[in-house]
């Protein structure tokens, strides 16, 4: 009958109070956890300033490889500057030398063969009109001539000989205008001595 006496004394134990009460205060004891809370806050705060230096440092290594590159740039572009300058200045030259040289070339293009104009002067010249003389310029050509005839109406050959020059089919197109310049009487034979200035349109082409 052991067990059965067993099975009432382990009742009756449970069912009696803590011989003493329980006074302790939870909150001043002392922690005894083998890995304390702190241990992991102020880890997880080391890992984060770690982080935040490494992420800092490695944007400064950045900023320093572009202002590297950006001071190399800035030196090739001095170093560039004055050849640069200088081109310009040679094309500046080149541009005034180009322009002279256009100059002359429209001018030679420009002026009229002297021996077209000679000769035909002398098919389209009327024969009371005896050329005493031609004289080329730059601008422009020279007729001076007697005009044969009574003294009274060589005037009116002159003012006819001026408008016929204007108006000629080949010499009209080169002169960008004809001027009866003077009209005298020579003492000696009595005729009248003409000289009319036509004058070389600029752009005209060779005939």
């Amino acid at each position: 009958m052991a067990p059965t006496a067993t099975k009432k004394s382990d009742a009756s134990a449970s069912s009696v109070p803590a011989w003493h009460p329980n006074l302790r205060i939870v909150e001043q004891l002392p922690d005894t956890k083998v890995v304390r809370t702190a241990f992991f806050v102020n880890g997880l705060a080391a890992v984060i300033a770690i982080l935040a230096a490494l992420y800092l440092g490695h944007q400064e290594w950045k900023l320093h490889g572009v202002n590297k590159e950006i001071a190399d740039w800035q030196s090739q572009i001095d170093q560039d500057k004055k050849q640069s300058q200088d081109f310009v200045a040679l094309y500046g030259d080149f541009k005034l030398e180009e322009a002279k040289t256009s100059e002359v070339a429209d001018f030679m293009t420009s002026k009229p063969i002297v021996s077209a104009i000679v000769l035909r002067l002398g098919e389209m010249t009327p024969k009371k009109i005896a050329f005493d003389g031609l004289d080329f310029k730059d601008t422009g050509v020279s007729i001076k001539a007697t005009v044969k005839g009574a003294p009274d109406r060589a005037s009116g050959d002159a003012s006819a000989y001026e408008k016929q020059l204007r108006a000629d089919k080949v010499l009209g197109p080169m002169f960008s205008d004809v001027n009866l310049l003077t009209m005298r009487r020579n003492t000696s034979s009595g005729r009248l001595v003409i000289e009319i200035f036509c004058a070389f349109k600029k752009g005209a082409k060779k005939t």
